[in-house]
C-alpha cells in the first residue's frame, strides 16, 4: 500500500499483520482521486473519513494538501496505527478519533467538503450511514459523500445519488445532498 499522490506521493504504508482492514486498492484509490482533482480544491477542504481502518485515504488526502482530515476508526490497533503513522509521516492537520462511526455521526457538530466511507463489507447495515450522513447536517453546500461498497449493492434509486465509479470490485457511490 502506498500514497498515491501529493506531498507524501511514493511513501509505502505498511500496516502489522494483526491489522484486519481491507484497504482500499491503490488502482481504486488513484482512480478515486483522479475524479476528485476535478471536483475538489483540497486545499479548502475539509475531509471526513469514516472506518479509516488503516487510514490510506485519509493519508492520501492530508497528502493533496487537504485543510483538515478528521478519521473515525472504533478498532484500537487500527486506530493507534494510523495516528502512528500520521505523526511518523509528520502530518499535522489529522485528527483521529477512537469512536463507533454510528454513534459520531449523531454527534458531530463539524461540517465538511468531503466526507468518504469504507465500512466493512460484511458490515450489517453499513448502508444506515448514507442516511445518517445525507440527513444530518455535516455537509456543507455543494459537498460530496463517497460510499465504497461491493458490487452487490446499488444505491442508484437514492434521492441524493450522483454517480457511481466502478474499479474492478470497489464500486465507488457518490452523493450529494438534495
Amino acid at each position: 500500500m502506498r500514497i498515491v499522490s501529493g506531498k507524501y506521493k511514493g511513501r509505502a504504508i505498511n500496516p502489522p499483520r494483526n491489522l484486519r482492514a481491507r484497504p482500499t486498492t491503490d488502482f481504486a484509490k488513484e482512480n478515486l482521486f483522479n475524479v476528485l482533482d476535478n471536483l475538489v480544491d483540497f486545499e479548502e477542504c475539509d475531509v471526513l473519513d469514516l472506518f479509516a481502518g488503516t487510514g490510506s485515504i485519509s493519508y492520501e488526502f492530508a497528502s493533496r494538501g487537504a485543510r483538515s482530515v478528521t478519521s473515525v476508526e472504533i478498532n484500537p490497533v487500527h486506530y493507534n496505527f494510523i495516528r502512528q503513522t500520521a505523526a511518523q509521516l509528520g502530518i499535522g492537520n489529522m485528527y483521529v478519533v477512537k469512536a463507533n462511526v454510528f454513534l459520531y455521526l449523531k454527534s458531530c457538530p463539524k461540517q465538511f467538503d468531503v466526507i468518504f466511507s469504507d465500512a466493512p463489507y460484511d458490515l450489517e447495515g453499513s448502508e444506515r450511514v448514507i442516511d445518517l450522513v445525507l440527513g444530518g447536517d455535516l455537509l456543507r453546500e455543494e459537498s460530496i459523500f463517497i460510499f465504497e461498497h461491493s458490487k452487490q449493492h446499488d444505491f442508484s434509486e437514492h434521492p441524493c445519488f450522483w454517480q457511481l465509479r466502478s474499479y474492478g470490485s470497489v464500486q465507488f457511490s457518490f452523493f450529494k445532498k438534495a
